[in-house]
């Protein structure tokens, strides 16, 4: 596996520039942000990604997203609204094996761009992935 450059920065190891930090999950800015104040939120202890990360380690990433959400828009920094990403594996665009989701404060010009080739879906062929969805999600 070799060494978790987020694991490094929890442990104290690694600089970081901190935004928040709790018993459960360390906020930090990303060192090449999206836009200035881009925060990456990870849970203190390495996991992966998403199928390794119950609810114990969701709920208190999202709740800390939330608080830097909302500090992002108070702070100052230029702020209209706030995107919320998380790549989960290599082809999701996931770079560093420790789960985070990124906090991006976003307004209008700023350059981010999300792109796809988006398709409409006939009502009968969603119903059809919607019920293949269903039957894989776990009981």
């Amino acid at each position: 596996m070799g060494t978790c450059v987020f694991c490094e920065i929890v442990a104290g190891r690694t600089v970081a520039s901190v935004v928040y930090g709790d018993d459960d999950v360390l906020a930090i800015l990303d060192h090449h942000p999206a836009t200035p104040g881009h925060v990456l939120v990870m849970p203190r202890a390495h996991v992966a990604g998403l199928a390794e990360a119950g609810d114990a380690v969701g709920g208190p990433i999202w709740r800390a997203a939330r608080r830097v959400a909302a500090a992002l828009r108070a702070s100052g920094l230029r702020c209209e609204g706030v995107r919320l990403s998380l790549a989960d594996g290599e082809a999701a665009g996931q770079d560093v094996f420790h789960l985070h989701l990124h906090v991006v404060p976003r307004f209008a010009g700023d350059g981010v761009v999300v792109s796809a080739e988006w398709r409409s879906r006939s009502r009968a062929r969603l119903d059809q992935d919607a019920a293949l969805i269903r039957a894989a999600l776990p009981r």
